[in-house]
């Protein structure tokens, strides 16, 4: 599998931004993708997860009610809506993709990486 991420950018504190990342190489539905971000000098961490099939979503704590994941399997593409973005949002974020139906909460579970797109908010 193959994934393809994009929609990182400068934005102001209070702003919104929406992540894409679009798959090639399998069935889509069928597979969990995840979201993660990574600090300089810090290890990814785990953002947003939603699963194959019934598409159910799991959040970290700290972007909860401001982040929402959702899948348009027509598209292959899994979303990253962020909302009140915050400046300790700013991170590079990636998308990743699963072997199972699970979504992908833990980086040792993808199997695939989309290259890293940049998000930066200013105070």
């Amino acid at each position: 599998v193959q994934l393809q991420a994009s929609g990182g950018g400068l934005v102001q504190a209070g702003d919104s931004l929406r992540l894409s990342c679009v798959a090639s190489g399998r069935t889509f539905s069928s597979y969990g993708m995840g979201w993660f971000r990574q600090f300089p000098g810090k290890e990814r961490e785990f953002v947003a997860a939603i699963s194959g099939g019934s598409g159910i979503s799991f959040y970290r704590e700290s972007v909860k009610g401001r982040f929402t994941t959702f899948r348009d399997n027509a598209r292959d593409t899994v979303y990253l809506q962020m909302n009140d973005l915050k400046p300790e949002d700013t991170a590079v974020y990636y998308c990743a993709a699963g072997g199972s139906q699970a979504g992908v909460h833990s980086a040792s579970n993808a199997v695939a990486w989309g290259e890293g797109t940049l998000v930066t908010v200013s105070s």
